[in-house]
């Protein structure tokens, strides 16, 4: 975050001065997460609850999957092959699926007045 002070008077900068300091003290004498959770996880146990039973299933990031929206399909992965479209008559070896860029060989064949359906694989 960035705040351009360079607009700001003397009394404007003190007071912002004055609200991030007061900001940094209660961001450095807060207790840690994992210990706040501890607390609060003995603190319902105490009282015979789980945090399941207060607030529901929890999840963890690490364990849990990312749920997709319902009605879509998932994507397939980004390693998944292609059949390959084109070919390059000058190297057969180098072919093209039709999909993003076209390969600088077939760029520079149709930019000469070549068309790409020539170079389809039947």
């Amino acid at each position: 975050m960035v705040i351009n002070v360079s607009g700001l008077s003397a009394k404007e900068l003190k007071a912002l001065i004055a609200q991030a300091e007061k900001q940094q003290t209660k961001v450095l004498t807060r207790p840690k997460a994992a210990a706040m959770r501890a607390k609060i996880n003995q603190y319902v146990k105490d009282h015979g609850y789980t945090i399941e039973e207060l607030y529901g299933a929890v999840s963890t990031a690490s364990s849990e999957t990312p749920k997709r929206p319902s009605g879509r399909r998932p994507r397939k992965s980004a390693g998944s092959k292609v059949a390959p479209k084109y070919r390059n008559p000058a190297n057969l070896s180098e072919t093209w699926s039709g999909r993003g860029r076209q390969p600088r060989w077939l760029a520079a064949l149709v930019q000469k007045g070549k068309e790409p359906s020539e170079f389809l694989i039947k």
